[in-house]
């Protein structure tokens, strides 16, 4: 979008980890250059739902959970900026007001949409005799109303909705003066959106702000009317849904009569708004508040060959079947050849687990066991059953876990427990993938958040088992980033996203202690243990 004020305009940007500068969104923007125009020596950006501090006097970000620390820049040299406000207004030759852009006007479909929206709105005056009135963008013979909810030619994306009538249109009515979603109106009958309009007379002298909250409170009446919502951010394409693609999709579900509404996305709340340390109370039920691991748990079991024996019995007369290790019949012998296993008498070849009765050669299960973590545990190769304590292979660290006084989406009848887990780089141990080669530890420390209620206190007491354990962390490669040698998620999953369920971890979800339950138990933590954990 062309700036009202000149060919250039400003833009704040901030350095990313590959030493390149990235833009602000629009909104973080602008709130940023108000700050710096009022030569505010800071500026929170909480109430945007971002938490971060920027510091003007040394022109950096800094991270109010983490303290990371970034650069950031404002730049004056791009041309058309975006900007916020309304357009200048300057002295017409006859006396009066008119807009800033005299002369022919810019024929893009946003500003012609926009500047006719004003026009009718009263926010800006009709031009000058001698200029034709600019015209909206053609729409298709379907659509009969259109009008839009932007206040300045240089906003992001309006938010549009596409309402369909419950009395059939055989006649386009007049546009809609109104800031409120844009509306298109097929001619066939289907169910009606209840969503108000403001009057013309409503939305004289209105200011910028109070515009915009009528045309949320239109978008947010047309969605609970249960109109589906397609989200659209930005022009610069940062939106689960391309602006373009979504104005297509829009045109032609009014078209065929289907209701729709293009609304921006919500925003992605990680953390919690921040917290003083006198309102953080321990959980109710814990006398603690911090966990520490060690790097490796003692090993159970004399040799390997007799925590095997500890859980199989004999097998006098073998199946005709094969050994789902070695994929060789267990009449014959292994088909394991590999150090650290030594032949086995023929009244040991083979050997039934105790309590999912599945069989195996002997040599089979000793060499899984020796090429395992060796804690003196073992896991059934086909049912997962667990013999033993299950421990893993989770690098030294500390688990802190507390309440604060924010709710969770669709928990607000409690308050909220945070985890923080904390666990630095180091050296690979005999258990890990490569001992003896560095791990890496990105993300850390990484917060993690539970309801304060009665079952999500019983996940909390879970949860520190599978600490004491060493199974809610491990050493692999990443799935999210590829990377090696990196601590990662251990197959139980936890919430990461405070505030909103943009990224699939965050709330609210229903079922999401019920899974952390399942999980736990796959690795072999049951209620029991939370008994004893208290």
């Amino acid at each position: 979008l062309r700036s009202a004020l000149g060919p250039h305009g400003w833009q704040w940007e901030w350095e990313n980890d590959g030493g390149t500068w990235t833009p602000y969104d629009m909104e973080v923007a602008i709130a940023i250059e108000a700050a710096h125009g009022r030569q505010q020596p800071g500026l929170d950006l909480t109430p945007l739902g971002f938490c971060y501090l920027i510091d003007f006097q040394n022109m950096t970000q800094v991270n109010r959970q983490s303290q990371r620390c970034r650069r950031i820049q404002r730049r004056a040299d791009m041309a058309f900026p975006l900007v916020s406000g309304p357009l200048p207004l300057t002295k017409a030759p006859g006396g009066g007001l008119t807009g800033a852009l005299l002369g022919t006007p810019c024929s893009c479909p946003q500003c012609m949409l926009v500047l006719s929206v004003k026009t009718n709105t009263g926010t800006l005056p009709p031009p000058p005799p001698s200029l034709p009135p600019p015209q909206p963008p053609s729409i298709p013979p379907k659509l009969s109303s259109l009008s839009g909810s932007s206040s300045s030619a240089n906003d992001s994306v309006p938010t549009a909705t596409l309402v369909t009538p419950s009395v059939s249109v055989t006649t386009p009515p007049s546009p809609v003066p109104s800031p409120s979603p844009m509306v298109m109106k097929p001619q066939r009958t289907l169910s009606s959106c209840h969503a108000p309009l403001p009057q013309r007379s409503s939305l004289t002298g209105l200011s910028r702000p109070a515009l915009q909250r009528i045309a949320m409170a239109q978008s947010r009446a047309l969605i609970a009317s249960g109109v589906p919502t397609v989200p659209v951010k930005n022009l610069n394409g940062s939106s689960p849904v391309h602006p373009a693609l979504a104005g297509i999709t829009g045109i032609l579900m009014s078209a065929a009569a289907l209701p729709v509404c293009l609304t921006r996305p919500p925003k992605l709340v990680l953390h919690p708004p921040p917290v003083s340390k006198s309102d953080i109370r321990p959980v109710p039920g814990f006398s603690h508040c911090c966990r520490k691991t060690s790097k490796k748990q003692a090993r159970k079991g004399k040799t390997p060959e007799d925590v095997v024996k500890r859980y199989l019995q004999k097998v006098k007369t073998p199946p005709e079947e094969d050994c789902t290790i070695c994929m060789e019949p267990l009449g014959g012998a292994s088909g394991y050849k590999g150090p650290g296993v030594g032949p086995a008498s023929r009244a040991e070849s083979v050997g039934r687990l105790a309590q999912c009765g599945h069989q195996y050669h002997f040599q089979c299960l000793l060499a899984m066991y020796n090429n395992g973590n060796k804690d003196g545990s073992l896991q059934c190769p086909t049912c997962k059953t667990i013999y033993g304590v299950k421990t893993g292979n989770q690098p030294a660290g500390k688990m802190e876990y507390h309440v604060i006084p924010y709710s969770l989406p669709g928990h607000p009848d409690c308050k909220t427990i945070r985890i923080i887990y904390n666990i630095p780089p180091g050296i690979q141990g005999s258990e890990h993938p490569n001992p003896g080669k560095p791990f890496t530890a990105r993300g850390f420390p990484r917060h993690c958040y539970l309801p304060d209620s009665e079952r999500g206190r019983k996940v909390l007491r879970l949860l520190l088992v599978a600490w004491e354990r060493r199974l809610i962390f491990s050493v692999g490669t990443s799935s999210t980033t590829g990377e090696s040698d990196t601590v990662i998620w251990n197959e139980v999953h936890h919430k990461t996203e405070f505030g909103s369920n943009l990224t699939g971890h965050g709330f609210p979800d229903p079922g999401h202690l019920d899974n952390v339950l399942d999980e736990l138990r796959a690795q072999g933590i049951t209620e029991d243990d939370g008994l004893l954990e208290k």
